[in-house]
């Protein structure tokens, strides 16, 4: 029975049609964006609309996809229902670079660790929440930056008290630094404080989306898909995140191992052997450590997955497991092996025969 559930594909995913945030997470290199792009491409399947967010600095969706896409929904061109768009983590600041203010706003910032970050990832979900997509996949820069915006909240209110602090101790400065820039009231102490509270309010609200005091219902409307790949410290980095997504109480049932190399070269390497050997190793790991997940596997292919061609095809094995195409041990493996040994004797044998005759 247990196997029947848990086939090693993301089918899962795109049957829970209550699915409303699906976070794909992982170190970086491992493919997450290729993965998140798949997803959202088989979720654009079988749901009305998707949309998919990068909150990556290194803005690897355009590359995937291989169109231009901004911080302004796009339609994915092939496609009547899939939008992406790339979000800059990082707050545009500019307008507030004044001299008077730089002190007090990098005391700001650092009193509260992560504030930029978090703000722009609120605001962007503020903005998420008035969009209507049916689903959103999130293909998030590498894994401390999600989990610390979970434990946002807590950090926010430590900050709040801090900026208490640091308002009585700049507030005289401060006031005059505003009124000598003519900067009027969007800078004001007051302002900011809203501000600060307003964050924390929409913060909260999005946590809250994410995770169920009640344990029901509103799970069902998150989950996070990790990334890896069948080593070591990728394997040690998913345990990690999987036990903080445990910790937060955010739903997680699936992980994607990418880079598997399968066995089925016709003629053997022996790095090759020696790297699938390795790899056996963790994949055991992987599958007994989460027996109740649903692990996809997908092998290393010889070029990049680039373009919506390359995505729809590598999409396949994420709904199939994929299969080799040799089988080993079989009449069929062994006579394709011979007539390969045999082409690479020809051509080695030409080569011989070259090298004597410029001799």
């Amino acid at each position: 029975m247990a196997l029947e559930v848990l086939e090693g594909s993301v089918r899962n995913i795109m049957e829970q049609e209550t699915l409303k945030w699906v976070f794909v997470g992982g170190k970086g290199g491992v493919g997450k964006t290729t993965s998140s792009s798949i997803l959202s491409i088989l979720l654009a399947q079988v749901r009305q609309s998707v949309l998919i967010i990068s909150t990556d600095p290194a803005h690897n969706l355009s590359d995937a996809f291989q169109q231009r896409f901004t911080k302004v929904p796009t339609l994915v061109n092939g496609f009547s229902n899939l939008y992406a768009m790339e979000v800059d983590p990082k707050v545009e600041d500019d307008d507030l670079s004044d001299d008077g203010l730089e002190g007090f706003l990098s005391e700001l910032t650092n009193a509260i660790p992560g504030v930029d970050e978090a703000m722009s990832f609120a605001e962007m979900l503020k903005l998420v929440q008035t969009m209507d997509y049916s689903v959103i996949v999130f293909d998030t820069a590498p894994t401390g930056h999600t989990l610390r915006l979970l434990q946002f909240p807590s950090t926010l209110e430590k900050g709040l008290e801090k900026v208490m602090s640091l308002k009585n101790k700049f507030g005289g400065m401060f006031s005059q630094a505003t009124r000598l820039f003519g900067l009027g009231d969007e800078f004001s102490e007051d302002a900011l404080l809203g501000r600060l509270e307003g964050m924390k309010d929409v913060i909260e609200q999005v946590n809250n989306q994410f995770k169920d005091p009640h344990g029901h219902a509103l799970l069902d409307l998150t989950t996070f898909v990790c990334v890896c790949i069948p080593e070591f410290l990728s394997l040690y980095e998913t345990e990690r995140l999987v036990q903080e997504l445990a910790k937060f109480e955010i739903d997680t049932h699936n992980i994607i191992i990418n880079q598997v190399l399968f066995d089925e070269e016709a003629v053997e390497s022996k790095l090759l052997k020696a790297r699938m050997k390795m790899q056996q190793k963790y994949i055991d790991q992987f599958y007994m450590l989460y027996d109740d997940f649903n692990i996809t596997k997908l092998p290393l292919l010889p070029e990049e997955v680039c373009g919506i061609q390359a995505l729809r095809k590598m999409s396949q094995h994420y709904v199939t497991p994929y299969k080799p195409s040799l089988a080993r041990g079989t009449i069929k493996e062994v006579q394709e092996r011979i007539s390969t040994l045999r082409l690479q004797l020809q051509e080695t044998e030409l080569e011989l025969e070259r090298l004597q005759e410029g001799k």
